[in-house]
């Protein structure tokens, strides 16, 4: 019995990585500058800032349609028995519901799964399932590792700026400006599928360890780790002396990765952080 991986671009996997794993991605969208752009395909981060500091209105994002995920299960099943859905988590969008819609066209041929993350949070999760499909497992073997994966997995991240999260109605004006004044980093992790405050430090040497001391503990608690790390444009001077801080830690490195414009456009440039799941579940 074959199987086919379907996911979306909030898994922030390159391209080049999907065809490596046989991987299918339906892009969701970024209406911004009076036009609808394909994340990944129309729109980068880096489009995103430039336009921000040229002054054009805040971006909106939304899911794909029941219609889209429909046409890729439908093209799927024509080379595999079944299809498993892994998308970002239903408490950041309505994409899983729109994939769930689709799917009762199928009946029990695709299985979509909320994976309670985002970005290579879901990323890992979707490389773990197209690797258990190459070894013959069932979908529902599958479904229950990446839900026991989802329980234990983590991400930890900090912000280089809070004005993303500001315009994005994420944090008050005044809580932005005195953060600003104050050199304030928040830190950030993912917990139930919802994006929650970790802390906050003063300056971005103590963000940086803050994560590499997170990435220490959470690998050596588990016996090991599969670590990704991430970043938006202008993090990869961050991104690097994170890994620097990490030494010769011994973990499955997952790789650099660049969060895609959806993400983006809360998070803002300069954004850093790491993503962990245990080895085994």
């Amino acid at each position: 019995m074959t199987i086919a991986i379907v996911t979306d671009s909030t898994s922030d996997l390159d391209p080049g990585l999907r065809e490596q794993h046989g991987i299918r991605s339906v892009p969701l969208y970024v209406l911004f500058d009076g036009k609808m752009h394909k994340d990944g395909i129309d729109i980068t981060p880096a489009d995103l800032f430039k336009g921000l500091k040229e002054g054009k209105k805040t971006p909106s994002t939304s899911q794909p349609s029941p219609a889209e995920f429909a046409a890729v299960y439908r093209e799927a099943l024509q080379g595999a028995d079944q299809v498993l859905s892994v998308h970002i988590s239903g408490q950041l969008s309505g994409t899983v519901g729109s994939a769930r819609l689709a799917a009762q066209e199928f009946g029990d041929r695709v299985t979509v799964v909320d994976s309670r993350s985002v970005s290579m949070g879901l990323g890992m999760q979707v490389l773990r399932a197209a690797q258990r499909a190459r070894e013959g497992r069932t979908v529902a073997e599958i479904v229950a590792e990446l839900e026991r994966v989802a329980a234990k997995a983590d991400i930890r991240f900090t912000v280089d700026t809070l004005e993303f999260l500001r315009i994005n109605g994420r944090i008050g004006g005044a809580q932005a400006l005195l953060g600003s004044l104050l050199n304030i980093k928040p830190i950030l992790t993912v917990k139930n599928g919802r994006v929650e405050s970790g802390g906050r430090v003063r300056g971005h040497k103590k963000a940086i360890a803050d994560i590499v001391d997170h990435v220490r503990r959470y690998v050596e608690g588990n016996g090991g780790a599969r670590v990704a790390f991430l970043s938006t444009v202008g993090g990869e001077d961050y991104l690097r002396e994170v890994r620097a801080g990490l030494g010769a830690l011994k973990f499955e490195d997952m790789g650099d990765h660049q969060i895609g414009a959806v993400v983006a456009t809360h998070a803002g440039p300069g954004t850093v952080g790491a993503t962990l799941e245990p080895l085994t579940a």
